[in-house]
């Protein structure tokens, strides 16, 4: 249900105000702000070809955020899980807000990390981009599984 929801905002952010859409535009501003914050000189651009938003540092254009970089997927596929194993009410939304919080924030370090690694160690982008950061962000949604699946473990009585 949710992967139908997105889809459909998806397909309504086509013609919005924001490219890509509001989310993965939200994505990238965010992610730059951070790399200023860090002392990074970096400034966005529209890519209308890739569908994405460039970030560049120094003037060389290092990553392409588009729509998959976002993490809503992930985050979906978050939710399925913790509302498939849900609980009492209170607790459940409380630990899916914070679950949420949770991976985007590491989402957002997470191409600030790669937009730094790949600026200055180019040669590995490809480890990088798809194996390395894709496990940070797996990795933290597993980590939260856990979490919740040892949550919902009934105490033993001693």
């Amino acid at each position: 249900m949710l992967g139908i929801l997105y889809s459909v905002y998806l397909n309504i952010s086509e013609n919005g105000v924001y490219f890509p859409d509001l989310i993965t535009n939200l994505v990238a501003k965010q992610s730059a702000a951070v790399l200023d914050t860090f002392g990074y000189s970096n400034f966005l651009v529209v890519d209308p070809i890739d569908q994405g938003m460039l970030i560049a540092i120094d003037r060389k254009y290092i990553v392409n955020i588009v729509e998959g970089c976002n993490a809503i997927s992930v985050i979906i596929l978050f939710i399925a899980f913790i509302i498939a194993f849900a609980e009492k009410f209170k607790k459940t939304l409380l630990f899916l807000f914070v679950g949420y919080v949770l991976i985007y924030g590491v989402n957002i370090f997470r191409i600030v990390l790669l937009t730094v690694t790949l600026y200055k160690y180019p040669q590995y982008e490809k480890i990088l981009h798809s194996v390395i950061f894709p496990a940070i962000i797996y990795g933290m949604v597993f980590i939260l599984w856990m979490v919740w699946v040892r949550m919902l473990k009934p105490n033993k009585a001693q």
